[in-house]
This record gives structure tokens, sequence and C-alpha cells, in this order.
């Protein structure tokens, strides 16, 4: 199935943003790559982007239910199932599988964070990850219920791509309902 090498590129070019932006060392090769201190914000494009590198140690948007063992043995299950549906859909319109194969990717690239992030880092044990996010973007003021949003939640490579993917799917997913319903 060819459409697995954007899953691929997806998990390799979240992996190498995020490295790069934590930082990480590999003694017995010489290489050694700083990263962002954290907390720390480059401008990018004015107030508009900027490159915020902080870590998330609970779900999307910083929910932390304290259930990690739990939460990273869903994403693993629903990554199996998502593989397993791309593997069904073969004979999809390709923005369909395109859409499974982007949130597959962004999963998997997460998942990597959660799972062995704080092992590979030394700060905490398998399946304690943090999930390494650096993209801010400026979001226009918007009140809701009290709560004020000028911000969007600092992201990652990997949360751009299942939020595409996910997008998509609703609209290939739906042109491709209409398609079979006209023949």
């Amino acid at each position: 199935m060819r459409i697995l090498f954007v899953t691929l590129c997806i998990i390799i070019l979240d992996q190498a943003s995020k490295l790069l932006v934590r930082g990480f060392s590999i003694p017995s090769l010489g290489i050694s790559v700083n990263g962002m201190p954290y907390g720390s914000s480059y401008s990018i494009i004015g107030d508009f982007l900027r490159l915020t590198y902080i870590e998330n140690a609970g779900m999307a948007f910083g929910f932390d239910l304290g259930w990690k063992h739990l939460f990273g043995i869903i994403s693993i299950i629903a990554s199996f199932l998502i593989l397993y549906y791309l593997y069904k859909s073969k004979d999809a319109n390709l923005g369909t599988r395109l859409s499974l194969a982007m949130i597959l990717g962004g999963a998997i690239g997460n998942l990597i964070d959660r799972v062995f992030y704080g092992v590979i880092f030394g700060y905490d044990k398998i399946f304690h990850g943090r999930v390494v996010d650096f993209i801010d973007v400026d979001f226009f003021n918007l009140n809701i219920f009290g709560y004020h949003i000028d911000r969007w939640p600092v992201f990652n490579v990997a949360d751009a791509s299942v939020t595409v993917g996910v997008i998509l799917l609703l609209i290939f997913h739906k042109s491709s309902q209409k398609s079979e319903s006209i023949k």
C-alpha cells in the first residue's frame, strides 16, 4: 500500500522537527543538537506565527486525566484500527486513503513521544513521555462562556496532520457517499 509512504513521511517529519526543537545527543556518533530552551519562543512571522517549545504530558490541548498507560494503550489500538481500516479501504478514493494515512501518521508521531520519550530522554518510565509542541499561532479574539481565546494552543506536525486528515476525511467520505448513491 503506497499510501503508507505518506504516513511514514509524516512520522519522519514530525519526529525530526520535535528532536530539533527539543535537542538530542548521540555521543557514540558525535552528534549533539542543543535545541531550544524549554518555554522559549521565537518569532517567525511577527506575532502571528512563533516557534514556542513546550511539552504536553496530557492529551489534546493539555487535558490530563492521569491515565497515561491507558491512553497509550488506547492510542496503540486506535493506530492498528486505522491501519486495518486503511487496508480495507484500499479501493476507496485517494482522498479517503490520504486522509486516513495522515491521521495514522499523526497518531503514531505523538504515540512515539508518549510511549518512549520518557525513557529516551531519561525523565520518566515507558508510557510516561511528554509530547513536544512548538507551533504557536495567533488566533482571532474569541469569547466563549466567559473564556477568552487569543492564541491557539501550541501544537506540532503530528497534531496538524491529524486535524487536516480528519477534515479531509469528512470532505472525501461525504463526497464518496454521494457518488455511491448516484450509481
